[in-house]
């Protein structure tokens, strides 16, 4: 698998952080959290099972907005780690080819 690279600043990360943490305490993430829906697997789970993902991770270049964060169950999260949405499917297609079921989604 090839890597897209940015090169992005600890300055840079650290604000991204924060405002990754006010956006976590907008009314619009916590509608978004109330949903209970991972946008990944597309399981259920309480509010406080989800976390925020970076579409595209902030040490792969990407934000802290709106357009570029999901709710997404912990397990989902952790295999995504900096993956770019790309990269991410090809990881889970695969998942699918090595899947007897041809299902592929992790459980």
């Amino acid at each position: 698998m090839n890597y897209f690279i940015v090169e992005v600043s600890e300055q840079e990360v650290r604000r991204e952080k924060e405002k990754a943490r006010e956006l976590r305490r907008s009314q619009w993430w916590k509608n978004r959290l109330a949903r209970g829906l991972c946008h990944y697997c597309g399981k259920t789970f309480a509010p406080d099972e989800l976390t925020m993902d970076h579409l595209v991770p902030i040490v792969r270049g990407g934000k802290s907005t709106r357009g570029n964060v999901v709710p997404a169950c912990k397990e989902c999260n952790n295999r995504k780690k900096y993956l770019l949405p790309v990269e991410w499917e090809e990881y889970l297609e695969t998942l699918k080819a090595e899947s007897p079921d041809g299902e592929g989604q992790p459980e």
